[in-house]
């Protein structure tokens, strides 16, 4: 998704379905009506929203949850600038001294935590 798409996908998030109006709202900074009503038409067409026609408006709502457009994101990234790996993107982070090994351990620890909890349930 572009900056923008992923912009009015976490609106649609937040609120639910929504009409073009109630997603220009949100907005920061504001867009114009038409520029909000083609990219949720976009985005429609991308199978991201699905929309209903209510009374004189379209109501769009999310076809994929946050976690999942979460993960195609983060798997495209990897894809694209990576190979694929996901440990380059790791030492990337390392060495770009954007996370440090002290926060990845805790990270790797918090992640093995909420995998037990899940296998618990």
């Amino acid at each position: 998704m572009t900056r923008l798409e992923l912009r009015i996908m976490q609106v649609i998030w937040r609120l639910g379905a929504s009409t073009v109006s109630a997603v220009q709202a949100e907005l920061e900074p504001p867009l114009a009506y038409t520029t909000v009503q083609t990219m949720l038409n976009i985005l429609e067409r991308k199978g991201k929203l699905k929309r209903e026609l209510e009374g004189r408006a379209y109501v769009y709502s999310a076809r994929v949850t946050e976690t999942k457009a979460l993960g195609q994101s983060v798997r495209d990234l990897v894809d694209r600038m990576f190979g694929g790996s996901s440990e380059e993107l790791v030492m990337s982070l390392l060495k770009n001294r954007q996370i440090d090994a002290k926060k990845l351990a805790e990270l790797t620890e918090k992640f093995h935590r909420e995998l037990d909890s899940e296998e618990e349930a």
